[in-house]
C-alpha cells in the first residue's frame, strides 16, 4: 500500500498467521484469491491476513485484499485516498451498523497509531464513524452507506471519508465477504464508478 504498504507489512506480517492455522505464515505473492476481484490497470493490490495486529480487537479470521487508485496518495489528483478493499472472512458472519461503526472506528484508529508512531505526526483527531443500511443492491445481502472522520496521516489534517459497505456470500462456502468502498468525493463523482465496477464485477469461485 502505498505510504501504508511498508508500515503494515513491516508491522505486523511477521506476527500473524492466516486463517485457521496458527503454523501457516500467510504470504501474499503467492496466495491464491478463492474469488475474482478485478486489479484495473495502474491500480496497486496489497494483501494481508485477518486478525490485523494494529487493530487486535476485530476478531475475525480471513485476508484483507486492497485495491488503490492510481492517485491514492497523492493530493493533487481526484482519486486522493480513494480506494477499496475486501475482508475475505472465515465463518457466517452477522454484520449492522453498528458492527461496521465499531470494526471501522478499531481499524482507523489502529492503522493512524501506526503511523503517527513513524511520521511523528501532531494532530490528535479521533476517528468517529457513522453507518446506516440502505437499500440492498444486487447480489448484496446488505448494503450500507456512512461516513468516517479521521486523521489524514499524510497530510497531518482531519479528512472525512464516504464509504459503501457490501456484505455477501457465495454459494457453498462457510465465507463472508465484507467490501468497503472510500473516497472523500462525493458518491456523485467520477472516482465511484470505477470502485463501483469493482465490487459489480466480483464474481465467486466454486
Amino acid at each position: 500500500m502505498k505510504n501504508i504498504s511498508f508500515l503494515l507489512l513491516f508491522f505486523f506480517l511477521p506476527f500473524c498467521s492466516f486463517s485457521q492455522s496458527d503454523s501457516t505464515e500467510f504470504d501474499p505473492k503467492k496466495w491464491e484469491p478463492p474469488y475474482s476481484l478485478e486489479i484495473p490497470t495502474g491500480w496497486e493490490v496489497e494483501r494481508f491476513p485477518i486478525p490485523i495486529s494494529f487493530a487486535p480487537k476485530i476478531l475475525y479470521k480471513g485476508v484483507e485484499d486492497i485495491r488503490f487508485t492510481p492517485g491514492w496518495s497523492k493530493p493533487a489528483t481526484a482519486e486522493y485516498w480513494s480506494y477499496a478493499f475486501l475482508w475475505y472472512l472465515d465463518g457466517k458472519q452477522t454484520l449492522t451498523a453498528n458492527i461496521i461503526e465499531t470494526n471501522l472506528k478499531e481499524y482507523y484508529t489502529g492503522l493512524i497509531a501506526v503511523n503517527k508512531r513513524d511520521a511523528s505526526l501532531t494532530n490528535t483527531t479521533e476517528v468517529r464513524t457513522v453507518f446506516k443500511q440502505v437499500a440492498t443492491q444486487k447480489a448484496d445481502i446488505k448494503t450500507f452507506n456512512g461516513s468516517i472522520y479521521m486523521l489524514d496521516y499524510m497530510s497531518n489534517k482531519p479528512i472525512a471519508l464516504y464509504c459503501k459497505v457490501h456484505l455477501r456470500s457465495c454459494e457453498g462456502q462457510d465465507k463472508t465477504f465484507v467490501f468497503y468502498e472510500l473516497s472523500p468525493k462525493d458518491y456523485t463523482e467520477k472516482v465511484w464508478q470505477s470502485l463501483d465496477g469493482l465490487w459489480s464485477g466480483f464474481k465467486c469461485r466454486h
